[in-house]
């Protein structure tokens, strides 16, 4: 999949740029170089003419100089988790911040400084210490960065807001080389613009985050029902979420069970419902509280019980493998209809992959007591999540598998008329403009205001892109 057209780099001036920087520079043909390009989703494929493995923000603020004199298209690897690939291009030069990837923990503050290179696993392994926490992913191999910029969903969002929500502060390295904090009170246009639509700004190097006390253990109930059973199950998740407090952070996740020895043989393969709540309180509250999800109906297996946050953080992270393929695609919705759950359940029987999930997430809590205005990410008002996460492993499904989600998608956008997605799901940005104006709403101009005083060029667009003025 072709990005833009390559720059052109005489030998010479990649060897004075080699020599200044204290990390790797890798061209093609390098040892290394191969490995170096490759992201976790294995339908992506580019050649990069320079990947620059940075030791510190020295190396970044040279990578986007000379990046920008040339005219390069820039892509930023933080975790190259990104479905769409933005972590790599043809031609241009890749700023890989995988080196840098050191978490400061302040247990007195609450707080976290993470380097822009750093996973989740990363944060949750040095904040757990002190039993706190900041809103994270649930694949703990996910970067920080890419989550964190666009939104950031996981078992906290409701109790603790979006992974932006709890940012505090940001260093970031902006088109013009300067390095820049940005704050509520320091570059505050800056820092609001980049809480939502970070990557159009400049190479986050590291992030301050705000800690919010979690485990080291939590209790989560997580039954796995039938999919014969999902018509009653899905209406009664709808209630329970109704009156659910923020501390539940519930999913009705659609998948088959995975064929691995934890899961019987007999049941591999099988199309199911797994309703998963993660209680971010007391684990004894927690097992009271949600002992009523388990008699929903009768579960074909029961993976509920106490778990230190950790490893709740990193259960799922086997079933999303490097090198595997994934397309992804999202619509943000209101309160569920009954026609709308019985259209989940049929896009969810309809799967074109075992390891597909159609993913249904409620949100709200905190994410809702944010004003839609107050961070560049404006979709404060959505209910739910509709996540078609549509992942498989035979290279000869590729097209099939795309050709699905992106029809499924269509038909649901049509049918229950919303086109706003969540921008850490959209496939491979196909829409452009439309999905970042119908993402940022009535934030967009004003981000297209930012975007022309920090990059006026562009030269951060690889991503969700908004153009500046004139662009």
């Amino acid at each position: 999949m072709g990005t833009e057209a390559a720059a052109s780099i005489d030998a010479e001036s990649a060897q004075r740029f080699a020599a200044g920087v204290r990390g790797r520079v890798l061209q093609q043909g390098d040892p290394g170089y191969d490995e170096a390009r490759l992201v976790r989703n294995g339908l992506i494929d580019r050649h990069p003419a320079l990947i620059v493995q940075c030791a510190g923000t020295a190396d970044v603020v040279d990578a986007v100089d000379f990046a920008r004199e040339r005219g390069m298209v820039v892509s930023i690897r933080g975790g190259a988790h990104n479905v769409a690939g933005n972590a790599v291009n043809d031609g241009g030069i890749v700023i890989d911040l995988s080196a840098m990837r050191a978490v400061h923990v302040d247990p007195e503050r609450k707080t976290a400084r993470v380097q822009g290179g750093a996973t989740w696993a990363d944060v949750d392994g040095e904040t757990q210490l002190w039993g706190l926490a900041a809103p994270g992913g649930q694949v703990s191999s996910t970067g920080v960065a890419g989550l964190t910029l666009h939104g950031g969903l996981g078992s906290l969002h409701r109790k603790y807001g979006l992974a932006l929500d709890s940012l505090r502060s940001v260093e970031i390295v902006t088109a013009d080389g300067r390095v820049r904090t940005a704050s509520e009170s320091v570059n505050p246009e800056l820092f609001w613009a980049v809480r939502g639509a970070g990557s159009n700004f400049g190479v986050v190097t590291s992030f301050e985050f705000v800690l919010h006390p979690v485990g080291p253990e939590i209790y989560q109930a997580a039954p796995i029902f039938s999919l014969d059973d999902a018509p009653a199950v899905l209406r009664k998740y709808r209630d329970f979420c109704a009156s659910a407090p923020d501390e539940m952070g519930p999913q009705a996740m659609f998948w088959s069970v995975p064929a691995v020895d934890d899961f019987p043989a007999e049941l591999h393969g099988v199309p199911i419902l797994v309703v998963l709540v993660v209680y971010s309180g007391d684990p004894d509250d927690g097992e009271r509280l949600l002992q009523p999800v388990l008699e929903w109906g009768t579960p074909i297996l029961d993976l509920s019980g106490r778990a230190p946050y950790t490893l709740a953080q990193s259960s799922f992270d086997a079933f999303f493998p490097f090198g595997g393929y994934y397309y992804w695609k999202s619509l943000l919705v209101g309160e569920p209809s009954d026609d709308l759950l019985d259209a989940i359940i049929d896009v969810a029987a309809d799967r074109p992959s075992p390891e597909a999930i159609v993913n249904f997430w409620q949100l709200g809590g905190a994410i809702d007591r944010v004003a839609p205005d107050a961070t560049a990410f404006a979709q404060r008002d959505a209910r739910y999540l509709l996540s078609l996460d549509t992942s498989w492993f035979d290279p000869d499904a590729s097209e099939r598998c795309i050709d699905w989600t992106r029809r499924t998608w269509a038909a649901m956008q049509q049918r229950f008329a919303t086109d706003r997605p969540y921008l850490n799901f959209v496939g491979f940005g196909e829409e452009k403009e439309a999905l970042v104006r119908a993402s940022y709403g009535a934030n967009y101009e004003r981000l297209v205001a930012a975007k022309t005083t920090y990059d006026p060029g562009n030269l951060f667009r690889m991503n969700n892109n908004i153009a500046p003025q004139g662009g």
